[in-house]
């Protein structure tokens, strides 16, 4: 039986609107690595852009799903069918909340956490047993008064320059683990990683 293809795909949403805003670091964290192993995501298919190559002896996918983050699911479950990759070879880059900017953390599946674009690939793929690169971007800084940029506009603004600045080391971070993924599994994957 031939192996399967690998799925890494980031989550973002299009446009230039959208550009290096915090919900499109699971898109910036694609392109990096897309760049370093020169598969560009520039192919249409499945509501999203991709590339398929060879990577580290696997057939791998690197995916942007076009149709805004809250439905990404579909683009990534259409690939999935269409490619007959399972679960266990989707790997998710996304943006999280809950750690602080610049942390990156790997895990193996997990609920939505309130984010739209994993509660949407829960949905199509009808499971939450797929990996995820969850990248750090902080929560807004509220006042003394507990008042601070609503959650839903911090998500969809830029990155401030100082962040900017780190987010090179964060990518190299992210690229290591897509790679340790496809060469070692999502466990040694996560004990690298997170470790860090």
């Amino acid at each position: 039986m031939a192996a399967s293809d690998f799925i890494i795909a980031g989550l973002g949403n299009p446009g230039q609107k959208y550009e290096y805003t915090r919900h499109n670091a699971g898109f910036m964290a694609i392109d990096h690595f897309a760049s370093a192993v020169d598969c560009l995501p520039v192919s249409m298919k499945c509501e999203g852009l991709y590339c398929r190559q060879g990577l580290y002896g696997k057939k791998v996918i690197l995916a942007k799903p076009e149709t805004f983050m809250n439905r990404s699911g579909r683009g990534i479950s259409c690939l999935a069918r269409y490619f007959k990759v399972p679960l266990t070879n989707i790997l998710i880059l996304h943006d999280d909340l809950d750690l602080s900017a610049g942390k990156v953390k790997v895990v193996a599946r997990g609920g939505a956490g309130g984010h739209n674009g994993i509660r949407s690939l829960v949905q199509h793929l009808g499971s939450s047993d797929f990996s995820r690169v969850k990248i750090g971007i902080g929560r807004p800084e509220r006042n003394d008064n507990g008042q601070g940029i609503p959650v839903e506009r911090y998500v969809l603004s830029r990155f401030s320059d100082e962040e900017s600045k780190g987010l090179h080391g964060v990518f190299e971070v992210t690229d290591q683990a897509i790679e340790l993924f496809l060469t070692k599994g999502i466990d040694y994957c996560m004990n690298r990683i997170n470790g860090k």
